[in-house]
């Protein structure tokens, strides 16, 4: 009898230990990541429904069966009224960005690692501007016609986002590079936050 309570609490101990694991040890959903209309509260509840996925996707799941496993779970979240009145549709958009930025992270990290050094160079003087204060979207736009710039020259947005869309000759762009620059603004971002906090 002793022996069996034992080793039910082995058994039981262990399973707790598992479970806290998991939770514990589920992936971030990458901010640089989420839609720029996302917030933070739409993004933890993504981050909390498909974090235990996130992991499976770091260490090799294809982006078609994690999005098979996590779509169901959102879906039902949004159905059961347990995603405090957000909706499928912005939900859906963090879920699918993360999985297909974290799959591509996974499978080309070395891109990755290359783009946020070249970035770190040509945005340069926008992330001290950010640092500084600057508004993050605005960083954004300004950082995203230096790289189209850099890569075209002539480039001229003034021109370029004043036609209409079907007619724009914008440079194809890595989605590593908008990834990174992401992320290099938020981090910017955050030291700003730190600064005025002080």
């Amino acid at each position: 009898m002793k022996k069996t309570r034992t080793f039910i609490t082995l058994i039981l101990t262990a399973a707790l230990a598992v479970s806290m694991s998991a939770v514990v040890s589920a992936a971030e959903i990458p901010r640089a990541t989420a839609p720029l209309n996302a917030t933070e509260e739409q993004i933890l509840i993504v981050e909390n429904l498909i974090g235990d996925i996130l992991d499976e996707v770091q260490n090799g799941l294809g982006y078609a069966e994690a999005e098979n496993k996590a779509e169901p779970r959102v879906y039902k979240a949004v159905i059961t009224g347990e995603t405090n009145g957000n909706g499928y549709g912005v939900l859906s958009d963090i879920m699918r960005n993360a999985i297909l930025n974290v799959r591509d992270m996974y499978l080309r990290p070395e891109v990755y690692q290359e783009a946020e050094e070249r970035l770190k160079v040509l945005l340069a003087d926008t992330i001290t501007e950010v640092e500084n204060g600057m508004d993050v979207n605005t960083a954004i736009k300004e950082a995203h016609t230096k790289i189209y710039q850099s890569i075209n020259p002539a480039f001229d947005p003034e021109v370029q986002f004043s036609i209409d869309t079907c007619y724009q000759d914008i440079p194809a762009v890595d989605m590593a590079v908008y990834n990174r620059t992401r992320k290099l603004l938020d981090d910017a971002h955050k030291i700003y936050i730190q600064k005025t906090a002080e």
